[in-house]
C-alpha cells in the first residue's frame, strides 16, 4: 500500500491579487523542475493543509497549492462577494500563467473534483492529466440526497442534529434556511449555524468515525468558511448550467484521467462517479472497497498516491 510522502515545506509562497477584493495564498513545493501539478481542495471553502502536499513525490513534481477565494490563508476570509465557479477557474489560469507553467496535472477531490473538471473542460489544452476523487457533479439530485433527507437513511442521528436548529416551517429547504443564518448580521448566529453545518459534513465523511476530522471541520475559521461558501455555492447551483459537467465531458476525453471513489461515500455517492465514467469511458475508475468520502482514509490515500506516481512515470511535458 502506497503511503503519504514525507512532510515537506514550500520553497516559495505568493500572495496573488485576483480582483473583486480577493487575494489568494499560493505555494510551491517539491522539485521546481518537476512535472507541474495543482492541488484543488474541496468544500468549496475547505482550504489546503500540510497533508495536501503529500500526495505527490516531491522529487518528481512541482506541486502548486492554493486556497480558493475566501478560505484558508486567502483573504478576505469567508467572503462571498465575487466568488463563483467561473471566478475560481479564472484564478487557476492566472496562477498557471503567473508561475510560468505551460501545462499541469490537476488533482481534486469532492468539490475539488467539480472545479478540476470544470477547469479542464474550460482549458483542456492546459491539462496534462486529471486525478479526481469523490466525484461531485453539482446536480440537484446530489444536493437533495445530502440536504433533503436521503442521507438520513444512513445517518438518521447526524441528520436529526443537523435539522434540529431549524424551525419546522423552514425545514423544506435546509440549504436556504442555513443560508439565511450564515449570512445573518449577528456573528453568533453565523457561528452556531457554521458549527452545525460543518459538523454534519465531517461526521458523514468517513467510513468509521474520525474525531480528528470533526475537530478540524469545527475549528471556528474552518467552519465559517466551509459553511458560508458551500451554502453560497449550493443555493446558486454552483453557478453551473444544468448537468454542465457531464454535457461538456467530450472536451476532456483525450486527457488521461484517474477517478478514485470510496465505495461507501455517502457525501458524494458513487453513482456520480459511475455516471461520469459512462460519459467518459477512457477514464480509469477505481472503487475503493473500504472507504467513505475522505481522502484521509488509508485505502483512498494509497490509491491517490499510486495514481500520481503512475502519472509521474508516464507524463511528458
Amino acid at each position: 500500500m502506497a503511503e503519504f510522502y514525507p512532510v515537506l515545506e514550500p520553497y516559495a509562497t505568493h500572495r496573488l491579487p485576483v480582483g473583486g477584493g480577493h487575494e489568494l495564498y499560493v505555494e510551491e513545493c517539491g522539485n521546481p523542475k518537476g512535472v507541474p501539478a495543482v492541488f484543488v481542495h474541496g468544500g468549496p471553502g475547505g482550504g489546503c493543509n500540510a497533508d495536501s502536499r503529500r500526495f505527490f513525490d516531491p522529487r518528481r513534481y512541482r506541486i502548486v497549492l492554493f486556497d480558493q477565494r475566501g478560505c484558508g490563508r486567502s483573504r478576505p476570509h469567508a467572503s462571498l462577494d465575487h466568488n463563483t465557479s467561473q471566478d475560481l477557474v479564472a484564478d487557476m489560469e492566472l496562477i498557471r500563467a503567473r508561475l510560468g507553467i505551460d501545462k499541469w496535472l490537476v488533482f481534486g477531490g469532492s468539490w475539488g473534483s467539480t472545479l478540476a473538471l470544470l477547469y479542464a473542460e474550460t482549458h483542456p489544452a492546459q491539462v496534462l492529466a486529471l486525478v479526481l476523487r469523490g466525484i461531485f457533479l453539482a446536480t440537484k439530485s446530489e444536493l437533495d440526497w445530502f440536504y433533503r433527507g436521503g442521507i438520513s437513511h444512513i445517518f438518521p442521528d447526524h441528520f436529526a442534529d443537523f435539522v434540529a436548529p431549524i424551525p419546522v416551517p423552514e425545514r423544506g429547504d435546509l440549504v436556504r434556511a442555513y443560508h439565511k443564518r450564515l449570512t445573518d448580521k449577528d456573528p453568533d448566529v453565523q457561528r452556531r449555524a457554521a458549527e452545525t453545518w460543518s459538523m454534519f459534513e465531517a461526521r458523514c465523511s468517513t467510513l468509521l468515525p474520525s474525531e480528528s476530522l470533526v475537530n478540524y471541520f469545527t475549528e471556528p475559521d474552518v467552519a465559517i468558511a466551509v459553511s458560508r461558501i458551500e451554502c453560497h455555492y449550493f443555493i446558486h447551483d454552483c453557478f453551473l448550467e444544468k448537468d454542465q459537467l457531464v454535457r461538456d465531458v467530450e472536451r476532456v476525453r483525450g486527457i488521461p484521467a484517474a477517478i478514485i471513489q470510496g465505495r461507501y461515500d455517502v457525501v458524494c455517492p458513487p453513482s456520480a462517479a459511475w455516471r461520469l465514467k459512462q460519459a467518459w469511458p477512457e477514464a480509469d475508475l477505481r472503487f475503493i472497497p473500504d472507504a467513505g468520502h475522505s481522502a484521509s482514509e488509508p485505502s483512498t490515500r494509497s490509491a491517490l498516491v499510486e495514481a500520481t506516481d503512475r502519472f509521474a512515470r508516464t507524463l511528458t511535458y
